[in-house]
């Protein structure tokens, strides 16, 4: 009798680990899915600092200048002063720099454009050949990013890649099967990195 319930015991535990495992991976595919509704290269590109503006009014050189997102997100444009500028699209920054700007000269034709990005940043450790922070001018996939750290070192695990996201101020963590993605078995994982991403290749 004690062996058939040590039996049952151990088959019980065999049950809820492979369950418990299972709602893992439901768990890290529902982030991945989410991962891929957030795409950044499916909506307007967000200013954030050390992003670079370009404000030009219409028929007034003296008003037109380039403005620096600073770390506090804010912009200082002539007559107008400062204003919040991270955080914001090219379009809606414009409707605002338009709407305090009417009240000074209620004829001037604002447009703005994005003359550099600086604000996307991410960073790649561990066993790759370079790393260190990156901060290319396009949005960049998981796999891409790897390759701009100089590929994996032959002592890397890169089937035990480790992705940490900041979402609401809580760290998110995504594992990453780098081998999964060059085989094709795990496209899903190889997501668009987000500014402040950190992948580690341990």
């Amino acid at each position: 009798m004690m062996a058939l319930e040590l039996e049952t015991f151990f088959v019980v535990l065999c049950l809820l680990a492979s369950a418990g495992c299972s709602s893992a991976r439901e768990s890290q595919s529902a982030l991945y899915a989410d991962a891929a509704r957030d795409d950044p290269r499916k909506r307007p590109y967000v200013l954030g600092p050390a992003d670079v503006v370009r404000v030009s009014v219409w028929k007034d050189p003296n008003l037109s200048t380039d403005a620096i997102v600073r770390p506090d997100g804010i912009i200082t444009l002539p007559l107008i002063g400062e204003m919040m500028a991270a955080g914001q699209t090219v379009a809606t920054l414009q409707k605002g720099i338009s709407a305090r700007l009417s009240t000074f000269a209620k004829d001037a034709v604002v447009t703005v454009s994005l003359e550099e990005i600086n604000s996307y940043h991410f960073t790649v450790t561990g066993n790759v050949a370079n790393p260190g922070m990156f901060t290319p001018r396009y949005f960049v996939k998981v796999s891409e990013a790897v390759a701009l750290a100089g590929g994996p070192t032959r002592y890397a695990e890169t089937d035990e890649m480790v992705l940490v996201r900041n979402v609401g101020g809580r760290p998110l963590t995504l594992r990453i099967d780098y081998d999964g993605i060059l085989s094709g078995k795990s496209a899903e994982q190889d997501i668009v990195l987000l500014a402040g991403d950190a992948l580690r290749v341990p």
